[in-house]
């Protein structure tokens, strides 16, 4: 027996009538009641970062995992960013916001990162992102049920088979407060302009709005096959990268506010077969917009969608998302960043007192 919620839908649903998806797919369950889902994403960046200081903040943040109300799970990253900086990035999951709010007060990293000393880094930034959400608030996807990732990582957790895919509309549907909540954004009609922000030697929180929407979206091809491993680099990856790119370059279309292209590391440092994109966007119905009508998506859709047609359950790469529509005012947090780092450009900013 697994857990979910479900709500009297009172708002339709973007499932056509007789609707039978054309390729398995999975999502995620517990076997456990989950209220609210915590995923926290902490930084290091430098224009110049090298491997020993990754490594040193690397374990400096898993150190304090350890906590008695460490994270179920956790994952390491780095990417580049707009402004061609190296940023190192740990990534960790709670199912418990009180543990998580312990962990916060308690740990020993999260007094580290509030220390006046990280503001007087030189050339060195740091950022934690905090996405916190009750349950009726997500969705996951996953193209098979072998591999685990993301919130699949923590424990009482088993990936099970659905049928709320293969049309557009599908994630939303997925999302169980959608059932009796449009998730629009109040700014959708007059969207954040971006602007410059001087935020060197200085710890800057957003205040993020109502429904902003967080994706991470996944793709693994270890132990891929030639033809397998073939095609993806040379047909699946291309397409997802002009996505990712399109977006970039259209932000303000687009309801792009931020969007991180991550590469998951081994204990050396070295690239794993397995990247994963983590966006925001204003509103759901932006990023809807987008994955419906954009032929840079439509490509990357068809495509996944021929692929696992083809092979079926012998599919070898994995792909996979988690969507988030938050509640406002979570917290975002930047200290010493450049001012193009994540949403520091578009939202109200408070600099607190200094620690």
């Amino acid at each position: 027996m697994v857990f979910h919620v479900e709500y009297p839908r009172i708002i339709p649903e973007r499932k056509p009538p007789g609707h039978q998806p054309a390729a398995p797919r999975y999502t995620l369950r517990w076997h456990d009641p989950v209220e609210t889902m915590v995923s926290e994403y902490y930084g290091m960046q430098q224009a110049d970062l090298g491997w020993k200081s990754q490594r040193q903040f690397f374990e400096q943040v898993q150190a304090s995992f350890s906590h008695a109300d460490g994270p179920a799970a956790h994952e390491v990253m780095r990417f580049t960013d707009e402004a061609g900086e190296t940023n190192a990035v740990v990534v960790a999951y709670w199912l418990d916001a009180t543990r998580h709010a312990r962990w916060g007060l308690s740990a020993d990293f999260p007094k580290w990162f509030a220390a006046r000393e990280r503001i007087e880094g030189g050339d060195v930034g740091y950022w934690k992102e905090t996405i916190a959400v009750p349950y009726d608030r997500h969705e996951t996807i996953y193209s098979a049920p072998n591999y685990r990732i993301g919130f699949a990582r923590t424990p009482n957790s088993s990936i099970e088979s659905m049928t709320t895919n293969g049309y557009f509309g599908a994630a939303r549907d997925r999302i169980p407060v959608s059932a009796i909540d449009p998730l629009e954004s109040p700014l959708r009609g007059s969207p954040p302009k971006t602007r410059t922000v001087e935020s060197r030697r200085r710890r800057l929180r957003v205040s993020t709005p109502l429904n902003m929407t967080a994706l991470r979206s996944g793709q693994y091809w270890v132990g891929a096959g030639v033809e397998q491993l073939g095609d993806y680099q040379e047909n699946l990856q291309p397409k997802l990268m002009r996505g990712m790119n399109f977006l970039l370059d259209n932000k303000e279309e687009t309801g792009t506010l931020a969007l991180r292209v991550m590469t998951n590391l081994d204990a050396d440092g070295k690239d794993r077969a397995e990247t994963s994109v983590l966006a925001y966007f204003l509103s759901l119905d932006q990023l809807e917009d987008w994955s419906k009508s954009h032929v840079t998506h439509l490509d990357i859709y068809r495509h996944a969608i021929a692929m696992n047609r083809k092979f079926k359950d012998k599919r070898e790469v994995v792909t996979w998302h988690e969507v988030f529509v938050m509640p406002e005012a979570t917290s975002f947090e930047y200290v010493n960043c450049h001012p193009r780092t994540g949403v520091l450009p578009y939202f109200d900013l408070l600099e607190p007192l200094s620690t």
